[in-house]
């Protein structure tokens, strides 16, 4: 499964830290409301938004239930054109086809598209334990790989960096991965940017092996689609003698008229633009023009046992576009680095969980990430119903269950320091099938309200240490229905 980093605390513990960081908490105020505001306006734009956003959820679904009849074609199409295609399995897998088509070519470095999936298996650490360096090429990734940091966002990875702090990166590490910056390097955005393509021109320019993600793969005609804003896909893309992509299985989608609707819908979801200013595609390789070996490896990890479960397999559809992170007054004020993964914010909540399981304390924390607003699912492009599955994974850390891990049916224990929380539950479940009991418990409680305590003992103070104990009212309604009512409805 993705790697979570060592030593990585719980969500609580982590995001307690990070809301003691003013500046981060300043940097991620900013941006989200920024990013969040002009999506907003995008949208606007698109009369048809809704039936354009059931049309992607649709399609995902529809491909989600047929992936293995068109993985199975892409890999013939992709073929057919001229590449080759390999099938991973999990982390290790995929890390030593990789490393092992880039020894074939006898180079020891390599050039990097902005790829989350290959963030996920930690490809740039296995390169480089194989003695391969490899360098990110996309602004945001280069600022957090010379800055030795983790992403913290899915669309802008240095979101949590501000511009002196970048500048300052800048200084101290470019040198140790090639050109230098600039003497004199100020905080201005442009000259950050010519710093950065100064510095990556040289490796664009001497790379003869590059290695993409792919937002989109087309099963039809076994055509792979990058989209960026930068320009620095299209050099990795087209410059390098040898081209690797890493892809997770639900990329795939059937058509170019489906992939139609997706074009549609991230750009405007994720950097809130009409269309993305660059936008790749390739099938297979052709003489003379582009990389002369394409190879495409299909990554699962975890991804088949998400789909195996009815409610959870719908965080399948996700398209990357951040827009739930943007939105979520959680990731707002804790960051991405609290949540232990590629994936932060509320869709991370949600799949890395399913993708690595929920044995370890930060997987079995991440369900709980979430005040469920609903935010998140008012603006995913494809309709993911995050709170729902939040909720089903809550249920899965707390009561444990049938699930599916490599393949096969488990049953998962529950995780530990959830018994206050079961107990409870099943004590609730057993009182309000019993309308007596319920009754008079309801009775009980408003006779001993003057005794209600401002804050819960034991367990339940977690609960109320950030929460009022709501009010316990004079009379039950039950009670009040049948004083002033008689348990009738008025005649109408």
């Amino acid at each position: 499964m993705n790697a979570t980093p060592l030593g990585m605390p719980a969500f609580p513990e982590a995001a307690r830290e990070a809301l003691n960081n003013r500046t981060l908490r300043g940097n991620l105020r900013h941006a989200t409301h920024t990013i969040r505001a002009k999506r907003a306006r995008a949208v606007a734009e698109v009369s048809d938004w809704a039936e354009l956003r059931e049309a992607g959820k649709r399609i995902k679904d529809h491909t989600l239930a047929h992936l293995d009849r068109y993985l199975e074609q892409l890999e013939e199409t992709v073929t057919a054109a001229g590449g080759s295609v390999h099938w991973a399995a999990d982390a290790a897998e995929a890390n030593r086809i990789v490393t092992e088509l880039v020894r074939a070519t006898g180079e020891s470095e390599v050039v990097k598209v902005k790829s989350m999936a290959t963030q996920e298996i930690e490809l740039n650490e296995a390169l480089e334990a194989a003695g391969i360096r490899a360098y990110e090429t996309d602004l945001a990734e280069l600022i957090v790989q010379l800055g030795e940091d983790r992403p913290s966002h899915i669309l802008v990875p240095a979101i949590h960096r501000n511009r002196g702090e970048i500048r300052d990166i800048f200084r101290t590490r470019m040198a140790s991965w090639g050109r230098p910056a600039p003497e004199g390097l100020s905080d201005d955005p442009a000259e950050l940017a010519e710093a950065a393509r100064l510095h990556l021109r040289e490796k664009f320019l001497r790379a003869k092996v590059g290695i993409s993600g792919a937002n989109f793969m087309v099963a039809e005609t076994g055509t792979l689609v990058v989209v960026e804003s930068e320009g620095n896909g299209r050099m990795c893309l087209t410059l390098p003698e040898t081209l690797i992509s890493v892809v997770g299985i639900e990329k795939v989608v059937p058509t170019w008229r489906d992939l139609e609707v997706f074009l549609q819908l991230l750009p405007r979801s994720s950097t809130a633009e009409r269309m993305n200013p660059y936008t790749s595609m390739w099938t297979g390789t052709t003489d003379g023009d582009g990389p002369r070996a394409f190879h495409l490896v299909l990554l699962d990890n975890g991804r088949t046992d998400t789909l195996a479960d009815e409610v959870g397999r719908q965080a399948l559809r996700c398209i990357r576009c951040s827009a739930c992170l943007n939105v979520c007054p959680v990731y707002e004020r804790a960051g991405g680095h609290a949540y232990g993964s590629v994936y932060p914010g509320p869709i991370g909540a949600v799949l890395s969980p399913q993708l690595r399981g929920t044995t370890s304390e930060i997987d079995a924390s991440l369900p709980y990430a979430s005040s469920l607003c609903g935010a998140c699912y008012e603006v995913c492009p494809v309709a993911i119903d995050i709170p729902e599955v939040l909720v089903r994974l809550r249920e899965r850390v707390v009561e444990g269950g049938p699930a599916v891990r490599d393949g096969n049916r488990v049953l998962l224990k529950p995780a530990k320091g959830h018994a206050a929380e079961r107990a409870a539950m099943r004590a609730a479940g057993w009182a309000l099938a019993r309308p007596g009991v319920l009754r008079t418990g309801q009775r009980l409680a408003s006779r001993t309200r003057g005794f209600r305590p401002r804050t819960l003992p034991g367990p339940g103070r977690a609960w109320t240490a950030t929460r009022d104990l709501p009010a316990v009212p004079a009379e039950p309604f039950r009670d009040w229905w049948l004083r002033t009512r008689g348990g009738k409805d008025d005649a109408r």
